[in-house]
């Protein structure tokens, strides 16, 4: 593989190129597109004229370039998280039916929650989780639903690297709030994203008793309603389970 006098591959700039989109953006000017991959603005040219011509990205004549038809083509058609999203929707539906607020469904990519599916209606509260989007595992009951549920050698990793960019929480809360969530089996954050809002999360086991997912539902704060969420929300997890054994 052919490397830039920099010792980055081909494959590394286009990697750095697609990933440079924000979330909730979804077009960029050239230059601007260059500079958040980190590429001088010739290569960035010619990378963004050959991912076109496949339909990769989209560039219009005025310099703004957007992800392409043929990459949302290609992402949604393999991609592993298919039959997850196929198996939940119909549980998803129905907590939020009852609920009428958002409901979320998340995957473990890193140390971050992955938002891979997600269900909102007009009037619901402010939810930052978007679908593609993600959030570091302390600030989200998705995320501590989900490491929560992980084997210990991987939590142990995840607390030995753990730092808050903020500096607000430490090492040891952390591994409380995770504490709490595998105790309980069901992980809750209030007013931490949103000052107003609860988010709640439980996770979806596999056999052997680890999180392949997180089912989540943010409220507004003053809903104090435990009793009545999570056993909801571990019966639709349960029955996402089941699907996805039988898939």
């Amino acid at each position: 593989m052919a490397n830039s006098r920099s010792g980055d591959s081909v494959v590394d700039r286009i990697v750095r190129l697609i990933s440079a989109f924000p979330q909730d953006v979804n077009a960029l000017q050239l230059s601007e597109l260059a500079r958040r991959a980190g590429l001088p603005l010739t290569t960035t040219h010619r990378l963004v004229g050959q991912l076109a011509a496949h339909g990769l990205l989209e560039a219009s004549p005025g310099g703004l370039v957007r992800p392409g038809l043929r990459l949302w083509e290609l992402v949604n058609r393999a991609s592993p998280t298919l039959a997850l999203r196929q198996a939940a929707m119909p549980f998803m539906e129905d907590i939020q039916q009852v609920l009428n607020q958002n409901v979320n469904l998340a995957v473990l990519d890193g140390w971050e929650a992955l938002f891979v599916e997600r269900l909102s209606r007009r009037g619901s509260v402010a939810n930052r989780a978007q679908v593609a989007g993600r959030m570091p595992i302390h600030v989200s009951s998705a995320g501590l639903a989900l490491m929560a549920h992980q084997d210990k050698a991987l939590q142990n990793d995840y607390l030995a690297q753990f730092a808050d960019p903020a500096g607000k929480v430490t090492t040891d809360a952390v591994r409380v709030l995770l504490g709490e969530a595998a105790h309980q089996g069901f992980a809750q954050l209030k007013g931490v994203v949103d000052p107003d809002t609860w988010g709640i999360a439980v996770p979806v086991l596999n056999r052997r008793k680890r999180a392949v997912a997180s089912l989540g539902v943010v409220v507004p704060l003053r809903e104090m309603r435990l009793q009545a969420l999570v056993p909801a929300l571990q019966t639709a997890a349960r029955g996402i389970a089941r699907q996805l054994a039988d898939s």
